[in-house]
């Protein structure tokens, strides 16, 4: 199944010159987000790990069923002050902006090797953000598996130069 046809363009979204992709299309057709789904699950075979991250908030929709089919625990790195219990916190810059993300200190201990799921990688900000809160702590990143790849805005490319294993379903020009 080609998942590029079930994935929308939207231009000058969130502000102009950006080319919005949005999953909301694949999400809604059972039978592309299903086999969306197995192709994350069969590339996380890749790796080694025994937890699941992901990024808020459209990370979530893929991370959690596959945390439920692996039978892995799944932890939210969510934006900032939206986790009730002590935090790890990580400044990043966004393709069109700046944010913050959190994780709950007690997710991740110095034994975890972790895989991080995310809808999308642009630049990569968002991706190195939530291995430095993996690191901080202590946790071991395995690698990252994303639905869409920007290829152009290169954060596939600082990912892999890190010394990151990546894994993506599809590819899209960037902007």
């Amino acid at each position: 199944m080609d998942l590029k046809e079930y994935i929308r363009s939207i231009p000058d979204y969130p502000k102009k010159g950006i080319l919005f992709r949005d999953i909301t299309t694949l999400i809604k057709n059972e039978k592309a987000f299903t086999n969306c789904i197995d192709q994350i699950v069969e590339k996380s075979k890749k790796f080694k790990f025994n937890k699941i991250a992901a990024v808020e908030s459209r990370g979530f929709v893929f991370a959690s069923a596959v945390s439920y089919i692996l039978n892995k625990p799944f932890i939210l790195l969510r934006k900032k002050n939206k986790l009730p219990a002590e935090t790890h916190s990580v400044d990043f810059e966004l393709e069109y902006g700046t944010a913050t993300i959190e994780m709950h200190k007690d997710s991740i201990s110095k034994e975890d090797s972790v895989i991080i799921i995310d809808d999308l990688i642009a630049t990569g900000g968002t991706a190195e953000a939530a291995a430095k809160l993996i690191k901080i702590s202590n946790g071991k990143v395995s690698g990252f598996i994303f639905v869409i790849n920007l290829f152009d805005l290169g954060g596939c490319d600082k990912l892999i130069k890190d010394g990151f294993k990546v894994e993506n379903l599809i590819e899209f020009p960037g902007h």
